[in-house]
């Protein structure tokens, strides 16, 4: 089975019970867990302070563990970007060391493809807390997803679009498939912050995906508006939308909600837009290498991205 090793880079650990019990689940499928000196370390709202946290991406990286897994998300790596070594991360990618979280870490993982490009894949998906330490069991599809990315099975991830998703006269297609293009994105709001920074990757040509938890669908209009007229949307092959979780509705809405932020971007942007992908702040989702060459085909209500053994 494989060496796991966890680390908190972003926001403090609150739930100790749910920590605790992510580690047991872990163990009790056979893994090797090793847990970082300071991951329950607390300093104001962050896993300890700057250099703290440092270190431990540091430790994380040195760790020769097969996995680098984060407990949680939250607020904290955006703020020390000009300090993380990317080399050192790229030489544990390079020996086979995988890291993985979701949320806050998207801002380390396009920070590393900024700096270091598409030889250092990072892993879009699971966290401790979240997707292994919750009352209730694991997703199947989730766990199922994250042992394939530990065995090297991973290739790709499929989804169908219903027709209360997506009505056939909006239903979006690719007359060719999309051939070589870079995977990459991650949490909307993580992502638009770094625009106009060094660790936003120039990524052309791409496959862009998106999620996020708890913002309102102007928010999320807002955010993507900003990336259209900074000409990031337009400079891809295809835009992935994932779940847009945790948000409420009000009257003053009048039917403003996320199907209408969709409506309105598709006539924006002569990218295709995607929506339905498993992945974000929810239960069920796929693993994405950010920063692997994928495929991605869309005919009918299929969608299929493939980046191959990993």
């Amino acid at each position: 089975m494989a060496h796991i090793y966890i680390y908190s880079p972003s926001g403090a650990v609150r739930d100790k019970t749910a920590f605790r019990r992510g580690i047991r689940r872990l163990q009790a499928l056979g893994h090797e867990v090793e847990v970082d000196p300071d991951a329950l370390t607390s300093f104001q709202r962050f896993a300890g302070d700057d250099a703290t946290r440092l270190a431990a991406i540091g430790r994380a990286a040195a760790s020769g563990a097969d996995v680098a897994l984060t407990t949680r998300g939250g607020y904290g790596l955006t703020r020390i970007l000009p300090d993380i070594p990317y080399q050192q991360l790229a030489k544990a990618i390079d020996k086979g060391t995988r890291f993985v979280g979701l949320s806050d870490f998207t801002a380390l993982q396009l920070a590393l493809l900024a700096q270091v490009g598409n030889e250092a894949v990072t892993w879009a998906g699971n966290l401790l807390i979240d997707d292994w330490g919750k009352t209730e069991e694991p997703d199947e599809i989730t766990q199922a997803c994250f042992e394939e990315m530990l065995d090297g099975s991973s290739e790709g991830a499929g989804w169908y679009v219903t027709k209360r998703e997506e009505p056939d006269a909006e239903l979006v297609t690719l007359p060719e498939p999309i051939d070589n293009a870079t995977l990459w994105g991650g949490n909307l709001c993580v992502l638009t912050s770094l625009l106009g920074t060094p660790y936003f990757p120039q990524v052309e040509q791409g496959v862009l995906f998106l999620e996020d938890v708890a913002e309102h669908p102007y928010r999320v209009e807002r955010m993507l508006t900003q990336l259209l007229l900074a000409g990031v949307l337009d400079r891809q092959q295809a835009i992935v939308l994932g779940q847009f979780s945790d948000y409420k509705l009000i009257p003053h809405d009048k039917g403003f909600g996320m199907k209408a932020v969709v409506q309105w971007l598709r006539t924006r942007t002569k990218t295709p837009v995607f929506t339905g992908l498993p992945h974000g702040h929810v239960p069920t989702k796929v693993l994405l290498p950010v920063g692997a060459k994928v495929e991605m085909a869309a005919e009918g209500r299929d969608r299929l991205l493939v980046w191959g053994h990993q």
